[in-house]
């Protein structure tokens, strides 16, 4: 199969629209800044202001955050201040119940209004799928009659609605009709609109179709648009996409170029739960393989060019999206869909800015579950290619339909040294093909297809389950490695939070062994449905050759199962010298700002060219970390230019070698020039050398008052001991004192457990984000959310940046809310604390 990129065709400016979300943000800080700014988000589509409909993601708490993570508009679904699915709006006929529901959006725009600039980034959708709900013929419509036959009552209601709005701010946006598809009958409501002089800024309606239909539905509207003489309008397509296509980037890259090529905004759709991005960000501030590729897209630029795919515009196929920057001197290639080989052939490569040889860097982004944290995109190929008769082609074997690719296109012939791949030998053991032995089988699925898209993706059809409380299943995969190493070992796998079995521990326990030694206890991931795919990773040692590893419910040293779990597979890949190399971020490739440019005149560099940046002049680095903790960056330059360098919005030194405390998953790190010059030539990433103290305080070692207690009902919390019941007031509280040898920032990484969950009205979970209000030495407290673990005994980490003096520092966690609300909706109580650590952000200059 062969994908052409046609350099000489400009199909337009880059828009980056696909990178929105529905009830993707709980709250400011889950997920973090970090990980809604690097994804690019422009677009999020939620509920009202204290709505009912699911815990957190109200429209008011994320606005300010997500604005000043470079947010563009928030769609408030006004609507979803009711609960349930058809809306449970009160009242006895239609009309009573359109009065009521009147008076609540004049209440919310009354609200917005009090925003300030933060309004201006506000768009109104007063109703959500009408047919279905309140215009529909189901018991909560208004009178039992769809709108599509007999549209008056919908027609008024809009009217009404969009006048009151207007009334109240005459530069509201309003969008609509935000129907489930894009029915004929839109038109007709179109042509009532324009005659009312009530037509939407913003056209809304939904995809839960395929890229190729999104494709023919908005050149369908774009035809209505034209014979009614109206518009173009901005379209917003605020739910797109299917459980089998989230978290997937072999198909979300699909959906990305036809969203791209039509260039319009749209929302993913929202099946799970809220606050992660639409299964892109884990945890609070990591992200899996889906959000890699929406960071890969939002850091285009540039004009989009045309791309031929092998079947043009068919699902599951090879597809992709691709841009060229002439002043960049550089071409971005998004692609993927399709396992085997192909040619990506770039045609009508511009001489003027490419000359006769270009530089190729190759990125894979692997599908990494649902729940299961990615680092950043993989290094494959650092080459130059001859460009022959205006094209280059390159060359591709082993591509995974799971996947997508980057490419990226520089000039050559610069001397650049080509770096090696960042992954070594690596394969992959579907768990159904693997032995199980013992009792307690069970082959579960198929799980999601194209003809089954509401099921969740897996690495292939089916998994297996077995390892379970009571089992004595022992699951057996059959692995030959090429040579003696150390290995990287990843099972993905599940365990239901809510399963009977998983209720008692929280994370399933299994035990693994490599030819019935060396055992290991394992703990594997929580979701919050079956077939929810994290993975849990280790490391074992192997010899050349065939070797036996499996997964176990018993083990004769370490104990037995318990929970319940279903794995999907077993990743391997060989940890040799290039794989633990320091990571790299070339400055060509990085985002510039304050006229920075990238420059290919400079040999010597590490790649094809360098980022040349003026006094005030930017280069942001997106830089992962496994874990929280110290990391040692460097920032290697060509020249003698100064600058200072920025992690998460803290300075925290001048270029060099630094240690530097970086949050485990999504780190913005920022080089800013303070010369009038500054070659900058790559950035590299390398694990910690000690240079930076990290102390722990255990929670149970603190004070805590009222109904904050210490407990040992936490198995898994460090020494089995945690402290439970802060909240419901400030009284019933934990206060630690932490000792620090110098005066400033530092990071207090709070392992924690949070299993709350609200109950839900339909398919959607609704775990709770709990929030702690963290006090330092009595100044006013910093008011913090906690997603998710999934259980009270399933500890993570997350990180609060604090200035802390020299000497004794008292740190007092409360949640002053007095009481649940009446859904369970906004919890009363902060989460279960383990302990506290306490790192500075980067080495003190003494």
């Amino acid at each position: 199969m062969t994908l052409t990129i046609d350099l000489g065709t400009d199909t337009g400016p880059f828009h980056g629209g696909a990178s929105g979300t529905l009830y993707g943000l709980y709250g400011d800080g889950v997920p973090s800044r970090n990980v809604v700014e690097g994804m690019y988000v422009r677009t999020v589509s939620t509920k009202a202001q204290d709505g009912i409909q699911h815990p957190g993601a109200d429209a008011l708490d994320i606005l300010p955050s997500f604005v000043d993570c470079g947010g563009r508009d928030v769609y408030v679904y006004l609507a979803d201040i009711y609960r349930g699915f058809p809306y449970q709006w009160p009242g006895a006929t239609g009309e009573e119940r359109l009065a009521g529901f009147m008076t609540l959006i004049e209440h919310q725009v009354r609200r917005v209004s009090a925003t300030g600039d933060y309004k201006s980034h506000i768009v109104y959708v007063p109703f959500n799928e009408p047919e279905g709900n309140m215009f529909g013929t189901e018991e909560w419509s208004f009178n039992r009659i769809s709108w599509r036959t007999d549209p008056r009552h919908y027609f008024a209601a809009w009217k009404d609605a969009v006048q009151l709005i207007k009334r109240l701010d005459p530069d509201a946006r309003v969008a609509g009709p935000n129907t489930s598809i894009l029915y004929e009958e839109v038109k007709g409501f179109l042509e009532f609109a324009k005659a009312r002089d009530v037509l939407p800024d913003v056209i809304t309606w939904h995809e839960l179709s395929t890229p190729d239909a999104m494709r023919t539905n908005v050149a369908k509207y774009r035809c209505m648009e034209r014979e009614l003489g109206i518009g173009p309008l901005p379209v917003n397509i605020n739910e797109y996409a299917h459980n089998y296509h989230l978290s997937v980037p072999g198909q979300i890259v699909q959906w990305i170029s036809a969203i791209e090529e039509s260039k319009i905004d749209a929302d993913m759709a929202y099946w799970n739960i809220d606050g992660n991005l639409n299964d892109s960000a884990v945890e609070a501030n990591k992200g899996n393989g889906q959000w890699w590729l929406f960071n890969a897209y939002g850091r285009m630029t540039g004009h989009t060019v045309r791309v031929t795919a092998p079947r043009a515009h068919v699902q599951y196929s090879l597809q992709g999206i691709a841009t060229l920057d002439c002043d960049k001197r550089q071409a971005r290639l998004l692609f993927g869909g399709e396992s085997g080989a192909a040619d990506v052939v770039f045609a009508q490569v511009p001489a003027e800015v490419f000359g006769r040889t270009v530089h190729v860097r190759l990125h894979e982004i692997p599908w990494t579950g649902q729940v299961g944290a990615s680092a950043q995109p993989l290094r494959l190929q650092d080459r130059e290619l001859p460009v022959v008769d205006g094209k280059a082609t390159l060359s591709l074997t082993d591509l995974h339909e799971m996947s997508a690719y980057e490419v990226i296109l520089s000039p050559g012939g610069r001397g650049a040294v080509p770096v090696p791949p960042s992954v070594g030998w690596r394969a992959t053991y579907a768990a159904e093909n693997a032995t199980y032995t013992g009792g307690g089988y069970s082959r579960n699925g198929p799980e999601g297809s194209p003809s089954a898209v509401e099921k969740f993706a897996s690495s292939g059809t089916y998994h297996i389950g077995g390892l379970r409380t009571g089992s004595d299943g022992v699951l057996a995969f059959a692995v030959e490695v090429p040579q003696d190493g150390t290995y990287d070992l990843s099972v993905f796998a599940n365990s239901y939070n809510l399963d009977d079995l998983v209720r008692e521990q929280g994370p399933t326990t299994v035990f693994l062994r490599v030819d019935g030694a060396d055992p290991q206890e394992l703990r594997l991931p929580l979701g919050y449905k079956w077939a929810v795919w994290g993975h849990t990773d280790t490391r074992v040692r192997l010899t050349a050759g065939k070797h036996t590893i499996t997964l176990a419910a018993r083990d004769p040293d370490l104990g037995v199962t318990k929970g319940d779990a279903v794995v999907d597979k077993l990743d391997l890949a060989l940890r040799d010298e290039r794989v633990t190399a320091p990571a790299l971020y070339e400055a060509e490739y990085a985002v510039l700002g304050g006229g920075a440019h990238v420059s290919h005149a400079h040999r010597g560099a590490s790649g094809p060219g360098a980022a040349v940046l003026p006094h005030g002049g930017t280069a942001t680095f997106w830089v992962h970390a496994t874990a929280d903790g110290e990391a040692t960056v460097t920032v290697e330059q060509l020249g003698d230019g100064e600058g200072m360098v920025t992690v998460n919005g803290e300075e925290v030194g001048r270029l060099g070698r630094i240690p530097l405390f970086l949050v485990g998953g999504i780190n913005k790190v920022t080089v800013t020039a303070t010369s009038s010059r500054l070659v900058l030539d790559r950035l590299l990433v390398a694990p910690g050398e000690g240079h930076l103290r990290t102390i722990v305080y255990g929670a149970e070692d603190g004070t805590v008052t009222g109904k904050a207690k210490v407990t040992d009902a936490h198995t898994f919390a460090t020494g089995g001991k945690a402290v439970d019941g802060i909240g419901e007031g400030a009284a019933n509280a934990l206060t630690l004192t932490v000792v620090t040898a110098h005066t400033g920032r530092y990071a207090l990484t709070i392992r924690y457990s949070n299993g709350e969950q609200a109950p839900a009205t339909h398919y959607n979970p609704d775990p709770v984000c709990r929030h702690a209000e963290i006090s330092v030495n009595g100044e006013p407290a910093r008011r913090v959310l906690f997603p998710t673990t999934f259980h009270f005994n399933d500890f993570r980490d997350l990180t609060v940046p604090v200035t802390l003096k020299e000497g004794a520092n008292t740190l007092t966690f409360t949640n002053r809310n007095q009481k649940q609300d009446e859904h369970r909706q906004r919890s009363a109580h902060a989460p279960v604390i383990d302990r506290v650590a306490v790192t500075p952000l980067a080495r003190h200059p003494s």
